[in-house]
């Protein structure tokens, strides 16, 4: 462990600072620290201002602020691989496309989006590449539009936007709070999800329908890794709901179908093991294994353009 005592001298971001910095005062440019280490050191809470702990890399320092960053070095200087499959997206992944839409079919172990660290690919990354090298005319890159996420372990369908015209009205419905108001939600999408048979509650028996619904947020701070959990309403948290039906009883294993019909983080994850049956593989509500076996196996939206009810499906593979 190292304390690495640092005097600003003008107004500056935190990680601007430190990457022009740190690794020259620490004595570490044989093995330097890279951008993303450093923005993760600051977001880990080991960099002090003026003896305030700061995790915010754009913080802006004043000059002669102090700046004070704790190193462990022997993690600072490890780099675990992440088991990223390599992707490519081609005509063979794409499920449906049109030149407003584009959906994917999402393989297991790749990102959705750019992540801290900047080198690692990443889905909407891959399919920039690929409408580039449709259209290598383009001065720039063409526009893909985030409209929703899938966990980096999910596999399955997911929708990106080519045209910005669409975004609101793609938005407005993966955001809606219809439900919550006693609507019915103009969105249905519908995941695989496989339990131990040994754990599970309810009737084994294919078409048995069940709901989960509770109250949840996030029970981990910012900057420890993403875990939600069941939380009171009166202490923040958001209504959820999702219906599940048995697809199928195969050996030790239940498939279900999970219809999450509001949109929260980790949803059908914290669900299924709030009722003791985790999803298997699920390395964060239960314990890993080769994968996590949830798959987002169709999603139905009215198109943006015409109106009509449009739905994709993706094979699953598990």
């Amino acid at each position: 462990m190292k304390n690495v005592k640092l005097v600003a001298g003008a107004n500056i971001r935190l990680d601007a600072f430190l990457q022009a910095n740190l690794n020259t005062a620490a004595e570490m440019e044989k093995t330097p620290l890279s951008n993303s280490k450093i923005r993760r050191l600051i977001i880990a809470g080991c960099v002090s201002v003026n003896n305030n702990q700061i995790r915010i890399p754009g913080y802006n320092l004043k000059p002669k602020s102090t700046v004070i960053c704790r190193i462990e070095e022997e993690k600072a200087l490890y780099n675990k691989a992440p088991d990223d499959v390599k992707f490519e997206v081609t005509e063979k992944s794409i499920l449906y496309e049109d030149e407003n839409l584009i959906y994917i079919n999402k393989p297991a172990f790749f990102p959705t989006e750019p992540t801290i660290v900047k080198e690692r690919d990443n889905l909407h990354a891959a399919i920039v590449r690929y409408l580039w090298n449709k259209n290598p005319s383009l001065r720039n890159p063409p526009y893909v539009g985030i409209m929703h996420r899938l966990d980096r372990e999910t596999s399955g369908v997911i929708l990106f936007t080519k045209n910005r015209t669409v975004n609101k009205a793609i938005f407005d419905l993966f955001n809606s709070k219809d439900v919550e108001e006693g609507k019915v939600r103009n969105i249905n999408k519908t995941y695989i999800a496989v339990v131990q048979k040994s754990l599970f509650p309810q009737k084994r028996k294919k078409g048995y329908k069940f709901k989960v619904e509770l109250y949840m947020n996030r029970v981990t701070s910012k900057s420890a890794g993403c875990k939600w959990g069941i939380v009171p309403a009166d202490k923040g948290g958001l209504y959820s709901l999702t219906e599940f039906e048995v697809k199928e009883v195969k050996a030790d294993k239940v498939y279900l179908y999970a219809h999450p019909v509001t949109g929260r983080t980790h949803q059908i994850r914290v669900h299924l093991a709030s009722l003791g049956c985790p999803i298997i593989g699920d390395s964060i509500y239960s314990k890993p294994d080769k994968r996590l076996m949830l798959h987002a196996f169709q999603l139905e939206i009215p198109h943006p353009v015409t109106g009509q009810k449009f739905t994709v499906t993706a094979d699953c593979d598990f």
